[in-house]
């Protein structure tokens, strides 16, 4: 099969998921937040014509009686009312776990002069599957003298990270004008339809002392792409480490991403997981791990999870089980099972080592959708040579249910190399989903009926 035919077929499945399934990765959130089952696949939708967001809300840093600071909800845009118990409940959920994600960093906090906004992103998991990403920044409010930062954070369940960042900009924009002028902004925002990829909408917004402003807001075209900043991760990693992170991934293994910077950690752990296309990760996924779950790398079962830097002593004195540990800080791995140079065949390793080092050395000669582009694109063609041939081996029957030949499979790949990794791979959690959404689709082959 070839790397076109390979996307057009992920694409069509992924067409035909729209509404249901997330193209990039899948999180199961900690008991504390809404949460799905272990292993259960994103519901993030990526459909054009909906709402753009679901609510915006502030959340602050009360002080607490013993001195600590708190966040909490400070406002929520809009107030929903008339909701059905179910939903209420949801909501309810849905609120309490919000300022525990907008301040993962614990409560050791305390007013300032000075602090540099940032941008950065969670997931969380409702009861019935459904997923929420939150879109924060993370700013000082303006004024004079000490204070605390907030964050503003929009809950979508739309993934589209440059998209929401360009909209946090604008709305970082009016925080230091007034709070009364993002409401009318956000209200545009709402009552415009998300645009298809490619597509532009445009906003209107008046904005006292400089009238009435046009935002154009652009979709990427690969839709799959659109929360993803791959340049992100080749300024911190080598290609050689990113390689032995992407073969852990792949095994589903578990992965620990530390850094100070909360945007840092959820953009290079978003681009860890978009490698794995057209494949997902579908086990627990948070991208920033809040101060008071951090036994979650406790867990048996594999994870991918971002930590900040200053909590790695705790990390390492948890009773945890074999995992990679990575400092996005200095661009090293912490601690490794050992045997990570050793997953992937060497041919197609190389291959792609070689094609990591030309985007890594492009000195700003490609655009940052490019290097999104031609990065997915070696990663693609990695599963294209190992299992693009999958599609003929999926046996139909006459009432059009598939069945895969996993034995068969393995066997038609030549190289003892490719098939000794295959072997491990079918195993995983994340081809037995890509295997059943093709035994539920199907997409007619060339000289296969």
């Amino acid at each position: 099969a070839s790397i076109g035919n390979f996307f057009r077929r992920s694409l069509r499945r992924a067409g035909r998921r729209e509404g249901k399934d997330e193209a990039s990765a899948a999180e199961n959130t900690p008991p504390r937040a809404p949460q799905g089952k272990p292993g259960e696949r994103s519901s993030v939708f990526y459909s054009a014509g909906q709402f753009f967001f679901e609510y915006l809300v502030v959340v602050s840093l009360k002080k607490m009686p013993d001195g600590r600071y708190e966040p909490k909800i400070a406002y929520q845009f809009p107030k929903r009312e008339n909701l059905l118990k179910g939903q209420k409940e949801e909501e309810e959920r849905l609120l309490q776990a919000i300022p525990l994600f907008c301040f993962p960093d614990g409560n050791n906090w305390a007013p300032v002069t000075e602090f540099t906004s940032e941008t950065f992103s969670f997931v969380l998991t409702n009861v019935d599957g459904s997923r929420k990403i939150g879109y924060c920044r993370r700013l000082l409010p303006s004024g004079r003298g000490v204070r605390l930062p907030e964050v503003f954070c929009i809950i979508s369940c739309l993934g589209c990270f440059g998209l929401f960042s360009k909209i946090l900009d604008e709305v970082e924009k009016r925080r230091q004008i007034s709070m009364a002028v993002i409401y009318p902004f956000m209200q545009g925002l709402r009552e415009s339809p998300f645009p298809a990829p490619g597509k532009t909408v445009t906003i209107k917004s008046f904005i006292p002392e400089s009238g009435t402003e046009l935002i154009e807001l652009t979709r990427p075209v690969d839709a799959h792409l659109e929360h993803v900043e791959f340049q992100a991760l080749l300024q911190r990693l080598s290609p050689t480490l990113i390689l032995h992170i992407f073969a852990s991934a792949v095994l589903e293994r578990r992965l620990i991403f530390l850094a100070e910077e909360l945007s840092v950690l959820s953009q290079c752990i978003h681009a860890v997981a978009a490698l794995l296309y057209p494949f997902t990760w579908a086990h627990t996924y948070i991208p920033v791990v809040p101060e008071c779950l951090l036994d979650t790398v406790c867990c048996p079962t594999p994870f991918m999870v971002g930590i900040q830097m200053r909590h790695l002593e705790r990390v390492l004195e948890q009773p945890m089980e074999e995992a990679l540990i990575v400092d996005l800080c200095e661009g090293k791995i912490i601690r490794a099972v050992g045997d990570e140079e050793e997953i992937l065949p060497g041919k197609l390793q190389n291959e792609m080592l070689m094609s990591l080092n030309r985007h890594n050395n492009n000195n700003n000669v490609h655009t940052s959708e490019q290097v999104n582009a031609l990065v997915s694109e070696a990663f693609v063609h990695f599963f294209v040579r190992l299992v693009g041939h999958y599609a003929s081996y999926i046996k139909w029957s006459r009432s059009g249910s598939g069945s895969f030949q996993e034995r068969a499979f393995c066997k038609a790949i030549t190289s003892k190399s490719c098939r000794r990794f295959v072997k491990k791979f079918v195993k995983t959690n994340m081809f037995s989903l890509f295997i059943e959404e093709a035994e539920k689709s199907r997409i007619p082959q060339e000289g296969n009926g």
